[in-house]
């Protein structure tokens, strides 16, 4: 069920209403017409191929069978992991499959890796037999570059235990031709999935990307894809637009956005709280581009309505059997308080598989509100060519240059973006005063982001959130947490191609250990730290505001004395 309580803007929604019936925009939408959001030929062209998601569910509800199948010989052949090597839209469905479903009995347990830091690929390492793991290598494009990383360097791992055919413990999903579908070939992979071509990578979770690991873990496919192909009908139906679950959502978001409440704010039960991690991408980076683009906010605690200003929309989505009671209170004050609010309740689990298909259209409708293509994502490369031309450097010089201002705040070292060269930031004696100077600068409808490139534990999580959350009740803005590299593929679009209303924390620490990648002639720390800088130079070049922090080689420790200090300087 879902419901819209828009405050008000409801006269300016239902407008809306009959102008999208009025325009048959549902059924326009689902004959994949691409001049609802572009009318220049090249645009056209492009969001032509990106429209397949459209008819996943009724495409794939023709695989589950052979999907089942597939999962249960991999549980009889013995294999009791199963590692999803991706990034961004290849891996995000799976960390939601993972939480909320996990492994029905006698299967595999999924794990995902989709960070290049040394420390979190031991971690993985640890946690797994490597003779009985299975590994999924995805990626859309054949070519991502952590992506294969991780499977040179796992493929290695697994021919140094003397198997007799290394290629048996990997499987690929990608596009038709690309250069994956070769090298599954010349490693002889287990087997090959060759996902439809015509759809982006965040719209891409009710194809084999997100389902191959779902079936892996013995989830119920078929009764996911019922579910989104319920949505789907729902969503092109000959109903007024007021009706339309998806449609009349994607105005609602869109009409906020255009109203300066772009912080689309989740507030999800405790079933649900993965879900926030694939939502959070399709957002950002489908709507984060022309100086546009809606913020979306996961995992910021529900506070009363004086903490928040007036750029909030909030989603409450929850499953019904959980204690929903506290979330319920809360979410009704923000609405008697004026706030736009989204209700949606499911009954089971399993409706996740409309969830996705309603935010999907939801997201394409508001991009059309918005006036811009939410199929692109022209920023994301940006960070890439950084990466790759920092790496070069590197190769040449054995060392890594910036062109940024950088020196030491007590024992902190620190990259300072040029829109802070004319600022004082560094009057203050302590890091503390230091980093407080900068986030003083966040005034009304802006948000801070916080992008720590280290493999994220519950106390640095603890720490992060405690921060935002200290931060989010001062400063009355809107606050994220996103771990890197993982956001470079999400959110990133939205950092750079958005409105400028973000402060940006970059937080990285030197690796105590570094891993090879076979065939390279540099390890996974020095690309870690090369993504790092990469996305700080891609944020400077914008004139985003950002600042690069380095915690040191014990990263807890840092990160305890970094937020104490932080404390220090609030209280006097």
């Amino acid at each position: 069920m879902q419901i819209l309580r828009p405050g008000v803007l409801e006269s300016e929604i239902k407008e809306m209403y009959s102008s999208i019936d009025d325009q048959k925009i549902a059924g326009l939408l689902f004959a994949k017409d691409p001049k609802l959001w572009k009318d220049d030929p090249e645009q056209i062209k492009d969001i032509s191929q990106r429209m397949g998601w459209l008819t996943l569910p009724d495409l794939f509800l023709e695989k589950t069978e052979a999907l089942s199948l597939f999962g249960r010989q991999v549980k009889e052949d013995g294999f009791t992991h199963v590692v999803l090597l991706g990034m961004g839209g290849s891996s995000l469905s799976s960390e939601v499959a993972k939480e909320t479903f996990g492994s029905s009995p006698g299967y595999p347990e999924l794990l995902v890796l989709d960070n290049t830091a040394p420390e979190a690929i031991s971690d993985l390492e640890n946690k797994i037999d490597l003779e009985h793991t299975l590994f999924i290598v995805a990626s859309k494009s054949g070519g991502t570059e952590e992506t294969i990383s991780f499977f040179k360097y796992f493929y290695d791992r697994i021919q140094k235990k003397n198997s007799k055919n290394p290629g048996d413990h990997f499987v690929a999903i990608t596009d038709d031709n690309t250069s994956l579908v070769k090298l599954a070939a010349q490693y002889n992979f287990r087997k090959v999935f060759i996902n439809p071509s015509d759809l982006g990578g965040r719209y891409s979770v009710l194809s084999d990307f997100g389902l191959v690991p779902m079936a892996l873990i013995g989830i119920n496919v078929a009764s996911f894809l019922t579910s989104a192909n319920q949505m789907m009908v729902s969503c092109n139906n000959q109903l007024p637009t007021e009706s339309n679950p998806g449609i009349s959502l994607g105005i609602l978001l869109g009409i906020c956005q255009k109203h300066g409440k772009d912080k689309v704010t989740f507030i999800l039960s405790s079933s649900l709280k993965s879900f926030g991690y694939w939502v959070e991408q399709l957002i950002a980076e489908s709507t984060g581009k022309e100086g546009k683009g809606i913020i979306p906010i996961v995992g910021e605690m529900p506070g009363t309505p004086e903490e928040y200003g007036q750029d909030r929309l909030f989603v409450h989505l929850y499953l019904n059997s959980d204690d929903n009671k506290e979330d319920t209170i809360k979410v009704d004050a923000l609405e008697h308080a004026g706030h736009p609010v989204v209700k949606i309740s499911l009954d089971e689990k399993e409706s996740l598989g409309g969830e996705y298909f309603r935010w999907e259209v939801a997201t394409a409708i508001a991009g059309l509100v918005m006036k811009i293509n939410p199929f692109d994502q022209p920023n994301v490369e940006e960070s890439k060519q950084n990466t790759k031309h920092i790496l070069e450097k590197w190769m040449k010089d054995g060392s890594f240059i910036t062109s940024s201002k950088d020196y030491v705040v007590e024992d902190f070292h620190i990259h300072e973006g040029h829109r802070e060269k004319s600022s004082d930031l560094r009057h203050g004696n302590h890091i503390g005063e230091f980093v407080n100077n900068f986030t003083s600068r966040a005034v009304q409808n802006d948000y801070i982001a916080w992008l720590p490139y280290f493999m994220m534990t519950d106390f640095r999580d603890e720490v992060l959130q405690s921060w935002r959350q200290k931060l989010r009740d001062e400063l009355k803005v809107a606050t994220t947490l996103l771990n890197g590299p993982r956001y470079l593929h999400s959110t990133g679009q939205l950092h750079k191609g958005g409105p400028d209303t973000g402060l940006f924390i970059i937080l990285v620490g030197d690796h105590e250990e570094d891993l090879a990648i076979p065939g390279s002639s540099f390890g996974f720390a020095t690309l870690h730290e090369a993504q790092a800088l990469g996305d700080f130079q891609s944020l400077d070049d914008k004139n985003r505001r950002v600042l690069y922090i380095n915690l040191g080689k014990n990263i807890d420790s840092g990160l305890s004395e970094l937020f104490e200090s932080i404390e220090k300087s609030n209280k006097s």
